[in-house]
């Protein structure tokens, strides 16, 4: 296999023109942030994105993880990749990035100083300081089950109407929480509370008995909410438990910018909605 090394400094757009790159070196594989793409898929490999710091994005970047190594590893032998584009924000970089996958050394380097101007480069560095915006070069709906919760949009013409990229769109725009400035700590209790607010506004749930989270150490793997409810009798038992994972991942991951692994509920029991009315109505006369 042959490997090509795109280095750079960290936030002058190697992601953005990754594809273009590969392209002209006639690459069918791309190594960027720890993940592995082929075309326009993610084969393996999760991404430095998902972290919450930017030390554990580094070393999820450079596949310190042996976990994780080892799957990229994997993915690759049994790959038809010939040729492969490894991003760096140094030489250094790729080259411990290929020592970990046990790739051979890259043939020839490409420096993001000799294909974008001074211009554009700072440009990019904006996008990341004042907005947070990162690149991964992969279709939004590809990227969806890899970076749930950090997702922004599609970045059309975000470097103008550069006629050299005007062509390549298979890119996303990403958001990580490691991009702001200060620290950002979201508790249990904030998860619970948008939890707690989806389920009530839902007519067939009577209420809630219990709400919990639980989250790995490893947080890119994803929480888990566990939910117990009690619901009305003749409630679509299935179709309403299914709208509630549905409407819950949704909230929690655009809210928090955390990924959800699972959500898990338990229908603990059935009410009949005219007796409680009929029981609330007796309380207030009474």
């Amino acid at each position: 296999m042959k490997v090509i090394a795109f280095t750079g400094p960290s936030g002058t757009g190697k992601s953005f023109r990754a594809i273009g790159v590969a392209h002209e070196h006639h690459c069918d594989g791309i190594i960027d942030d720890g993940l592995l793409i082929e075309g326009t898929k993610i084969l393996a490999g999760t991404s430095a994105k998902t972290e919450q710091n930017k030390v554990q994005a580094v070393k999820r970047a450079i596949f310190m993880d042996r976990e994780h190594c080892e799957t990229v590893k994997k993915a690759l032998a049994g790959s038809d990749i010939q040729n492969l584009l490894v991003i760096g924000t140094s030489d250094k970089m790729a080259v411990t990035i290929c020592k970990h996958l046990g790739l051979p050394a890259p043939a020839e380097y490409v420096h993001i100083q000799d294909i974008a101007t001074v211009r554009e480069m700072k440009k990019a560095r904006d996008l990341r300081i004042k907005e947070g915006k990162h690149i991964v070069p992969v279709p939004t709906i590809e990227l969806k089950p890899h970076l749930s919760g950090v997702l922004v949009d599609l970045p059309h013409r975000l470097f103008g109407r550069n006629k050299k990229h005007k062509n390549i769109q298979e890119k996303s725009i990403v958001r990580p929480a490691f991009s702001y400035y200060g620290k950002i700590t979201v508790t249990d209790y904030v998860v619970s509370d948008i939890v707690r607010i989806v389920v009530e506004k839902n007519k067939n749930v009577d209420r809630i008995t219990s709400i919990k989270v639980r989250r790995p150490a490893d947080t890119s793997k994803g929480m888990t909410i566990y939910l117990d409810l009690v619901l009305f009798f003749g409630a679509e038992i299935f179709d309403t438990v299914k709208q509630l994972q549905t409407k819950i991942k949704l909230k929690v991951e655009g809210m928090t910018s955390m990924p959800v692994k699972d959500i898990n509920v338990s229908v603990r029991s059935l009410t009949v909605r005219q007796e409680r009315t009929a029981q609330k109505t007796s309380e207030e006369n009474a």
